[in-house]
């Protein structure tokens, strides 16, 4: 079967963000946010991606990685293919630094600072900033420092009066921003902390005699999978706290550095750190841990970031009494970043409150540290409401946060419980339990995307409010099986993994391919973040054989390859980077003209039908399935934010026929406040 490989369909798509960076239609301080964005992805691509491959090459140098050969050809691809953006990357860079500079903001380094600059930073440093760097000597007396990868380093080479060669490190303090703003008048300046330390070296180091000093920067990567051992002495919390300890030691599998740096002080860390300059060092520019230019200033420019787009009331949900009662009456989807969040976070305030619930049970994935939902909950649970929470440990980068939420809720009194060891519980579901009159009430919520309010405000997300009998009692059994893992319940209406979701795709995609083969109209809508499971791809190929019309948005990963005669000729395949993440996934089945829409949790890839706990449902309300065909429509007719997405990987942006662009999420934002006015 055709496919291409995971890993260099994800390196295509970061390329679609480093894309943003390039594009002179972005905002230009937002054009910078997206060369952090990439560097971010890139970083978590070797903690977690490269970090497989790499233990697969220790294990056997023989294993095969699908249609990509050995794991050692995989790899070397992967490093040419990160080499040539990195090229991109640093041109990008200099050519938005640039335009920065004409538009008077300027980056000044060490070596061209003026009096009045260097009268600034003197101040800042001595009072502020010298006391947080914490210069260590590199000799054969002490032990290599553990090097952390959320940091960044100066490699410092000081050569004495006697010639004598010694090394240092710095590491940048994180708890500084990462830009200096220098005042000015006629124009902005600012400097990296990076710089400024690089200019107080020789105050530093002023205890020896030197010739000179000089400092390059390097990042440093390492495996960030957890280690969960099959020790059953231990409970779930035991080993993912001692695993997370255990990351900041992970195996290394990158190390980025200024390719300015000296031979001899390039080998010494190598050594160090018992690393191959051929296979894990990548040689760049003088600045790096570029995940800091997320939070890049706009200096007070506000013509160079994205318009203010403030997420839209939900005509349905403004000026009610009760969200709860209005939920009773009618499905309610919420389209985020478009839409409120707030309308989550009041419903379960409401429910706090609210004398006719008798319990609130949620499952968690990533949550914000400073959580408008958790207080919600506590509120409820400090009502007499009895709080169930599910909390996922293993979502990674995440886990520590969701420890620290489990030990408040615990004080509180919910009952916390956690995922299993071996899946992941990636659902997005809240259940709010009543009597009424004697009778159970079910208002259920499921979603495409975390409890998060700060992500909701960036991330294109999707949730049903339902009161729905049917759906609530099966997501009343979702509960039951996270409670009780032997408890699995059948599920006629909804897609839960690793149940019945892979089964039930596949059957909806047969029946398109037997209407196809009848010579009836046969389509397939699909938006998702990743495809790449071989049964369904292989589905979807024999599908289009048959004649079925297949429109597929995908964000990210696709090992799919469309366009193929006599395998993929009938599907299409595009991609849309922009302003919003794409986060949502949804599908509509034609159904010989009785369409079936669903919106789900899960990606189409193995580990989301096998290892977690996803759940999809589909969608009975007219008027939620026209806005889920309007919210595809309009996404595939995108001719500034679309690319196509094709075997080459070349990430060709789809034109406009007409001289006018159309910008999906802007018109999507658009089409929201319109509704909204409506009340208004």
């Amino acid at each position: 079967m055709k496919i291409i490989n995971r890993d260099i369909s994800w390196l295509s798509f970061n390329e679609r963000v480093l894309q943003e960076a390039s594009d002179a239609r972005i905002p230009l301080i937002e054009r910078m946010r997206f060369l952090g964005i990439y560097s971010n992805n890139l970083d978590e691509f070797y903690r977690v991606r490269v970090a497989n491959i790499k233990r697969v090459m220790s294990f056997d140098k023989k294993i095969t990685l699908n249609n990509k050969g050995t794991a050692q050809k995989l790899y070397a691809e992967i490093r040419d293919i990160v080499m040539k953006q990195q090229k991109t990357f640093e041109k990008t860079y200099q050519q938005i630094i640039k335009e920065l500079d004409d538009n008077n903001i300027l980056l000044i380094n060490d070596k061209s600072l003026n009096k009045h600059q260097i009268k600034q930073l003197d101040a800042y440093y001595n009072l502020i900033l010298k006391h947080a760097i914490v210069p260590i000597i590199l000799d054969k007396k002490t032990s290599f420092p553990v090097i952390k990868d959320s940091s960044i380093y100066l490699a410092i080479k000081i050569v004495g009066k006697d010639k004598k060669i010694k090394y240092a490190l710095i590491q940048i303090p994180t708890d500084f921003s990462r830009f200096y703003r220098l005042n000015a008048d006629e124009k902005e300046y600012f400097i990296l902390l990076d710089d400024i330390i690089r200019f107080y070296l020789k105050n530093i180091f002023k205890i020896f005699e030197f010739e000179e000093i000089n400092a390059y920067t390097f990042k440093f990567s390492r495996d960030a999978e957890l280690n969960l051992d099959d020790d059953y002495s231990e409970t779930l919390i035991e080993k993912i706290e001692k695993s997370l300890k255990q990351r900041v030691k992970g195996k290394p599998v990158r190390f980025v550095y200024d390719q300015n740096m000296p031979e001899d002080l390039l080998n010494h860390l190598l050594k160090s750190l018992d690393l191959s300059k051929n296979e894990n060092a990548i040689p760049g520019g003088k600045y790096h841990n570029f995940k800091d230019f997320i939070s890049f200033p706009s200096f007070g420019h506000s013509e160079f970031k994205f318009s203010e787009q403030i997420p839209c009331i939900h005509p349905e949900l403004e000026h009610v009494k009760s969200l709860i009662e209005t939920i009773a009456d009618k499905d309610i989807l919420l389209h985020f970043p478009y839409q409120r969040f707030d309308y989550i976070v009041d419903t379960l305030r409401e429910a706090a409150i609210d004398p006719t619930v008798k319990s609130i049970k949620i499952n968690v994935y990533r949550v914000a540290k400073q959580s408008q939902i958790m207080n919600a909950l506590i509120a409820a649970i400090n009502n007499g409401k009895k709080v169930t929470v599910f909390l996922e440990l293993q979502a990674r980068f995440d886990e520590e946060n969701n420890l620290n939420w489990a030990n408040k809720l615990k004080e509180h009194g919910a009952k916390v419980l956690f995922g299993m060891q071996h899946f992941k519980v990636h659902s997005k579901l809240m259940q709010i339990a009543r009597q009424i009159n004697g009778k159970e009430q079910l208002i259920s919520y499921i979603g495409t995307g975390n409890f998060n309010e700060r992500t909701s405000l960036i991330y294109g997300d999707l949730g049903l409010l339902t009161a729905n009998p049917t759906l609530g009692n099966e997501v009343k059994k979702v509960f039951r099986l996270l409670e009780n893992n032997m408890d699995r319940g059948i599920y006629r209406e909804l897609l839960v993994s690793p149940m019945n979701t892979r089964r039930k795709l596949i059957a909806l995609i047969d029946k398109e391919i037997k209407f196809a083969e009848n010579k009836k109209k046969a389509s397939i809508k699909i938006k998702l973040n990743n495809l790449t499971d071989p049964k369904i791809i292989d589905k979807l190929y024999r599908a289009s054989q048959a004649g079925v019309k297949i429109d597929m948005i995908i964000r990210g990963v696709c090992c799919l390859i469309p366009g193929v005669k006599d395998l993929s000729e009938n599907i299409r395949v595009i991609s849309i980077v922009g302003r919003y993440l794409e986060h949502a996934r949804f599908f509509i089945f034609e159904n010989d003209k009785n369409p079936s829409y669903f919106i789900s949790s899960a990606d189409w890839m193995e580990r989301n039908f096998d290892k977690r706990i996803e759940v999809g449902c589909p969608i009975y309300d007219k008027s939620i399935q026209k806005e889920l065909e309007f919210i595809f429509e309009q996404q595939w007719n995108d001719t500034v934010n679309a690319r196509h997405v094709c075997k080459d990987q070349k990430n060709t942006f789809i034109h406009s026929k007409s001289d006018k662009p159309f910008n999906s999420q802007l018109a999507l934002f658009n089409y929201y406040e319109k509704k909204a006015k409506i009340i208004e």
